[in-house]
């Protein structure tokens, strides 16, 4: 596993953690203000545990030229 990945884990759990610690002490309506971030992290570091590694290719044509080459005449 790279580093990355590595990285992306401990951040999980860190945040899962203080998540369990803040319900645990009574702050349930900070935990509860808190569900859509963690739903958007969990997303994003499932996203980045499965993307395969290395730059992502660009599909994509450039921004300006509309998708379409200019003929010149």
């Amino acid at each position: 596993m790279s580093s990355k990945k590595v990285v992306t884990v401990a951040v999980l759990v860190a945040v899962l953690t203080w998540s369990t610690v803040m319900t645990v002490l009574g702050q349930v309506a900070a935990a509860a203000a808190l569900l859509p971030s963690l739903g958007l992290l969990v997303q994003q570091i499932v996203q980045a545990l499965t993307a395969p590694d290395g730059p992502r290719p660009a599909t994509d044509p450039p921004i300006g030229d509309g998708g379409q080459e200019e003929t010149r005449r």
